[in-house]
């Protein structure tokens, strides 16, 4: 596993963070993203290296071609090809749609949507290169069924969907997967002032996922195993519609 790599965008928190953690515990090499959350992204770290796994840390935002293109290639320039990358930044702002401005609906684009190409598009190359490799990206139930109040998260997220299948169709020949992990409500900051009274009964288990239950997915989608899956969008709800 030591030539393994696997870049996560978004890692310091959340849904990316349980993906480092539980990356790191089945031997990957962890290149763990953040923007502005450098104490969580090193204490992220010291967790990871405390548990005598592998880790470094990269800055940059994912909304920012430029910095993006020239932050990765000095990267990939310098280490080589990832096996795996996990695109899991992103950004909610949420409101009726006649109150959404200009900003909120730029912003959750940029980050959540922009972000497919600013990161994947400097890495492909050099996986097409080697014919190897894993990426998987995050949309959310939002770009499957559309949520009210989140207009612009749920056209980011139903565009990575898009972006995600295309891309799959592109790269099967050279044996890298590409899939989409959709959750639906996970503990993290995202649904802290979600009304649990109304969101649990739409939920046929009756309660919130997991950080950790999405990081399973990712990690078996990383592994030898996930070779024959690509272009497949794999939902973890709990049962919701």
């Amino acid at each position: 596993m030591s030539e393994k790599r696997v870049l996560i965008t978004g890692a310091s928190r959340g849904i990316g963070r349980a993906i480092a953690l539980a990356g790191a515990e089945a031997g990957y090499s962890i290149t763990a993203h953040y923007n502005k959350g450098k104490e969580e992204a090193e204490t992220l770290k010291r967790e990871i290296l405390d548990k005598g796994g592998k880790i470094e840390l990269i800055q940059f935002d994912v909304s920012d071609r430029n910095e993006c293109r020239e932050k990765l290639e000095n990267l990939t320039e310098a280490n080589g090809a990832f096996w795996g990358i996990i695109c899991n930044a992103g950004i909610c702002k949420d409101n009726a749609f006649p109150a959404l401005t200009g900003d909120d609906w730029d912003s959750v684009l940029r980050t959540d949507l922009d972000s497919f190409y600013n990161v994947l598009h400097p890495l492909i190359m050099p996986l097409c290169r080697k014919k190897r490799g894993r990426i998987i990206t995050l949309s959310s139930m939002s770009g499957i069924m559309g949520n009210r109040g989140q207009v612009n998260y749920s056209a980011a997220k139903a565009g990575i969907i898009g972006a995600t299948k295309a891309l799959a169709a592109e790269l099967a020949s050279r044996s890298i997967t590409v899939n989409c992990i959709a959750p639906g409500l996970i503990e993290t900051d995202m649904i802290a002032d979600l009304p649990m009274d109304i969101a649990l009964p739409l939920i046929p288990m009756g309660r919130i996922g997991k950080p950790e239950e999405v990081a399973a997915l990712a990690v078996f989608l990383l592994s030898e195993s996930a070779s024959y899956i690509t272009r497949q969008v794999i939902s973890v709800n709990g049962g919701l519609l």
